[in-house]
């Protein structure tokens, strides 16, 4: 695919995906919602790839559904995605309830870091949300947005929100769509570090690496898919495919040089199978 509006890197196992209309703070278009699943699926596919980042070029993040496209909705008078009748589909066929817009992130193997270096709205916090880990800069803007456009919270946000920071402040936010910024988001338990906008980018990406070079591809990989599954079932069953998943994963090779790593003190040289 030819990538317009997005940008799509990869350096020391760390895949970026960044959002690309400055000009426009990144605002979400059909053809950005075609790229961005393209990116993600070309990331999912690659074994060189291990930890995913997601953040916006310019000043923003990701400001919403693009105004033009809001007008175009008026003027055919419903709701037009704007996106190929194909779709790339990471993620999906893990869990029939994953196969959905921006919910088959939890279908994905490897974690995906949203860096939200400017404000997100709408569309731009669902991403956010999606996101495994969440790393914002100080003093940006954040708002669900909905409530100024008559509409209704976007691709399960109002699933997603409460089990982020819990029912009464999910609630505030969804209802209102009030402002907020970044260092409030942070108090709210919503962002897993704030940092000078300078220093965000490093951040995330020593973060990145960390993840990349010190935790194995299938423990990254089984310990995502038991996070987002477990949030659906009771904790028995939890604890018994817990079981079996530990039982397996000690007959493979990156068990066994985890141990021979450990013992011998030296950073561990994962096969990632």
């Amino acid at each position: 695919m030819e990538l317009k509006v997005t940008r799509y890197e990869i350096e020391d196992r760390v895949a970026t995906l960044t959002l690309n209309r400055p000009d426009r703070l990144n605002s979400w278009t059909g053809r950005m919602h075609a790229e961005y699943r393209w990116i993600l699926d070309q990331a999912e596919r690659d074994g060189d790839v291990r930890v995913i980042v997601v953040t916006g070029a310019g000043r923003g993040f990701c400001s919403g559904a693009d105004t033009a496209a809001l007008q175009g909705h008026v003027e055919r008078g419903g709701y037009d995605p704007g996106t190929p009748a194909e779709l790339a589909r990471p993620g999906y066929g893990v869990r029939p309830e994953f196969d959905a817009n921006f919910a088959f992130q939890f279908g994905m193997s490897k974690p995906v870091i949203a860096a939200i270096n400017g404000p997100a709205a709408g569309v731009g916090l669902v991403i956010a949300c999606y996101a495994d880990l969440r790393f914002a800069a100080k003093g940006v803007k954040l708002t669900t947005a909905q409530g100024k456009l008559n509409l209704p919270a976007e691709y399960g946000l109002s699933w997603l929100l409460p089990r982020l920071i819990g029912l009464a402040r999910a609630n505030e936010l969804l209802l209102s769509s009030r402002i907020f910024l970044t260092d409030e988001a942070f108090d709210l338990g919503l962002l897993n570090g704030l940092l000078e906008p300078d220093e965000l980018m490093p951040y995330t990406y020593d973060y990145a690496r960390r993840l990349a070079d010190t935790v194995s591809p299938g423990s990254l990989r089984e310990t995502k898919r038991q996070i987002y599954t477990d949030l659906h079932r009771d904790v028995g069953a939890a604890v018994r495919d817990a079981d079996a998943l530990l039982e397996r994963m000690m007959t493979e090779a990156d068990y066994r040089e985890a141990v021979s790593a450990f013992m011998e003190k030296r950073p561990p040289r994962w096969s990632g199978r």
